[in-house]
C-alpha cells in the first residue's frame, strides 16, 4: 500500500460522505493519550465511543491479538475454534446466559436479538395470534441496519429508508403507564438500554427495568437489555443489569468486549436460543479466533471486583470535578451517569451547542462527545490514570472558557 501522505481531503475525495470528521487523524496512542499527523496530543475521553476499555495498546491485548495471529485468523462458522469457545464459556460463568451467539458489532447483536425474539414468539405461539410485535422507547438507539434503526427510536435514522419493518412501537422513556397501556398479546419482546446512550445518556429509573420485567412475564414477552453501551464493566459492573436487581432475557453487548477489535455477542438461555436452530441465522466473520482472543483477555481483566470498585472511584473523581467546573461556567443543567459513561447536559441558552464544546475541547487538546445536541458525553478508558482526568478537566476547562468568550449562538 502506498506510504503517500493523506490527509482530511483525501476523506472527501475517497470516502462515502456519511461520516463528517474533523481535520485531526490520529496515528498512534499509549493508554488515554492520543497524537495526530503533526505529534499534537490529546486526552481521550471519547474512548472511541465506549470502546476502547482499557485504552489504548494495552499490553495483555497486544500480547493475546499477536499469539494468536501466529496461530489461527479466521475459518467461519463452518468450524468452531478454541478462542469463542473459552469466550462463550466465560461469558456464561459470569452472566445469566447459557448460550452465546458471536457477531462483529453492536447492530449485528441486536439484529440477532430482535430476530430471535420475533422466532421464538412464532415458536411457541404460532403466527395465528400475531406475537411479533416489539416495544421500544424513544430516543433509544440500537444500530443501523434497517431493523435496528426501525426498533430505534430516532427518527431521523429511518427518514429515506422507507417502509421499514413493522410492528414496532415507541414510548417514552422510563414511563410506566406508556408501557403498561402499550404491551399487549402481540408483544414478542421490550428491548431497553439500562442508560439511554445516543438519547442524552440517561439512566433507567429502577423502578421502570422492574416494571418492565413483570409485565414482559405478564404477557409472555422477552425483555432485551441493550448493553453494546453499558457493558463490559463500562458502568462499574460487568453489566449494568447486575447492579439493577432485574435479569433480561437476552443482552447484546460489543463495543467495549473488544477494546477496539470489533467483535458482538448475543447471550440468552438455552430456551431460548433453541428458536436459532440449525440455519436459522449465521455469521460468516462472527467469533472469529482474533476477535475471540482479545476479548477473552478483556474478560479476564475486568473480572475483578477492585477494577470494578476503581470505576466507580475515578467516575465519582469525573463528575466532580464537572461539578467543580459548573460552579465556575454554569454551563450545565444535569450531570448524569453511571461509572465511565457520564453525560453533561448543556443549560438552556446553550443548548444544541454541544458540538461547538466539542470542537473547543479538542482544540484544547482533549476528545469528548455528543450525546445528541445539547449532552457532552464522557466515554474514557476504564484504567484512566486520575493525572489524565485531572490534566482533561483543565483543558475541559480552557474549552468551556473559549466557548464561553465566543457567546452562545442564536
Amino acid at each position: 500500500m502506498s506510504e503517500a501522505k493523506v490527509t482530511r481531503a483525501t476523506f472527501d475525495q475517497v470516502m462515502v460522505p456519511c461520516y463528517m470528521p474533523p481535520d485531526v487523524i490520529p496515528v498512534r496512542g499509549e493508554g488515554s493519550r492520543l497524537w495526530d499527523q503533526e505529534d499534537r496530543e490529546y486526552i481521550d475521553l471519547a474512548g472511541g465511543i465506549a470502546v476502547n476499555a482499557l485504552g489504548h495498546r494495552h499490553p495483555a491485548l497486544i500480547k493475546a491479538l499477536m499469539e494468536q495471529a501466529d496461530k489461527l485468523w479466521h475459518l467461519s462458522n463452518a468450524y468452531t475454534n478454541e478462542p469463542a469457545l473459552l469466550l462463550a464459556k466465560r461469558l456464561t460463568e459470569l452472566t445469566f446466559a447459557e448460550q452465546v451467539f458471536f457477531c462483529n458489532s453492536g447492530a449485528e447483536a441486536n439484529e440477532a436479538a430482535f430476530k430471535l425474539a420475533r422466532k421464538y414468539a412464532w415458536d411457541h405461539h404460532g403466527g395465528d395470534i400475531g406475537k411479533h410485535e416489539i416495544i421500544s422507547f424513544k430516543g433509544s438507539f440500537h444500530g443501523r441496519t434497517l431493523f435496528t434503526v426501525s426498533v430505534g427510536g430516532q427518527t431521523k435514522y429511518r427518514i429515506g429508508y422507507e417502509p421499514v419493518p413493522a410492528g414496532i412501537t415507541h414510548l417514552p422513556y422510563n414511563d410506566i403507564a406508556s408501557l403498561e397501556s402499550a404491551i399487549s398479546e402481540r408483544t414478542c419482546a421490550v428491548v431497553v438500554e439500562p442508560i439511554l446512550g445516543e438519547g442524552g445518556i440517561i439512566p433507567a429509573d429502577p423502578a421502570f427495568l422492574h416494571a418492565a420485567r413483570n409485565l414482559c412475564d405478564q404477557y409472555k414477552a422477552l425483555l432485551i437489555f441493550d448493553e453494546v453501551q453499558t457493558g463490559a464493566g463500562r458502568t462499574g459492573a460487568l453489566y449494568a443489569y447486575m447492579n439493577s436487581g432485574v435479569i433480561p432475557d437476552i443482552l447484546t453487548s460489543a463495543k467495549g468486549l473488544g477494546g477496539g477489535f470489533p467483535i458482538g455477542a448475543m447471550l440468552t438461555t438455552r430456551r431460548i436460543a433453541a428458536s436459532f436452530g440449525f440455519g436459522s441465522h449465521g455469521t460468516t466473520y462472527g467469533g472469529n479466533p482474533l476477535a475471540c482472543a482479545v476479548s477473552g483477555a478483556i474478560i479476564d481483566i475486568l473480572d475483578d471486583v477492585d477494577l470494578m470498585a476503581e470505576v466507580k472511584r475515578k467516575s465519582d473523581l469525573i463528575v466532580s470535578e464537572l461539578h467543580s467546573l459548573n460552579q465556575r461556567h454554569a454551563l450545565f443543567s444535569d450531570i448524569r451517569g453511571r461509572g465511565m459513561l457520564i453525560g453533561a447536559q448543556l443549560a438552556h441558552h446553550w443548548q444544541g451547542q454541544a458540538r461547538r464544546l466539542l470542537d473547543a475541547a479538542r482544540d484544547q487538546g482533549l476528545m469528548v462527545l455528543m450525546a445528541g445536541p445539547d449532552v457532552i458525553r464522557l466515554t474514557p478508558s476504564l484504567i484512566i490514570p486520575d493525572n489524565d482526568i485531572h490534566e482533561a478537566m483543565t483543558r475541559l476547562d480552557r474549552a468551556m472558557n473559549q466557548l464561553i468568550s465566543e457567546g452562545p449562538e442564536s
